[in-house]
């Protein structure tokens, strides 16, 4: 029987960056040693029929995105971060860009941006706000999530992990 397509979300991979190992202290001895860890836990998860919305700051490189993409796993989704010039939005191999979108899976509502939102619609009515940007370093609110792969143990995500359903 074949698998069902499954929804996954990430942000804050920052591919290439070695600022990033400094600032967020990850525990990598160099980029490369960092890249091939996020690549091969990205893939390890998510299968080439899945969804994953990448909710911002992909690579330091623009000019390395294509090839990134081309490696990961997945249908790509992104919704801009900071780190994100206009030359990563349009590399090949993203399905959609955008700054800020709102879906439903497994009958959530979802609110998803690169920045956590203090309030954000449908918030009184259960409605998730998936972020990144925080790098696991903010207080917690009710229903919202920091997909980012420094709160993630280095991997893509599925709402059923964040709600502690699966």
């Amino acid at each position: 029987m074949a698998r069902a397509m499954t929804v996954f979300f990430t942000a804050d991979t920052h591919f290439g960056d070695h600022r990033t190992i400094n600032i967020q202290k990850r525990p990598f001895a160099s980029v490369a040693e960092m890249d091939a860890l996020l690549i091969e836990r990205w893939n390890a998860v998510v299968a080439p029929d899945d969804i994953v919305w990448h909710l911002g700051d992909v690579a330091r490189r623009p000019a390395d995105v294509a090839a990134l993409l081309a490696r990961l796993h997945g249908t790509k989704h992104l919704l801009r971060g900071n780190n994100d010039p206009d030359a990563t939005l349009a590399a090949p191999g993203w399905a959609s860009i955008g700054n800020y979108a709102e879906l439903e899976v497994d009958g959530h509502r979802l609110v998803l941006c690169h920045y956590p939102f203090r309030s954000w619609n449908g918030q009184h009515k259960r409605a998730l706000n998936l972020h990144g940007h925080g790098h696991g370093r903010l207080k917690p609110m009710p229903r919202q999530f920091d997909v980012g792969v420094d709160a993630r143990d280095f991997a893509p995500v599925r709402l059923d992990q964040l709600l502690g359903t699966g």
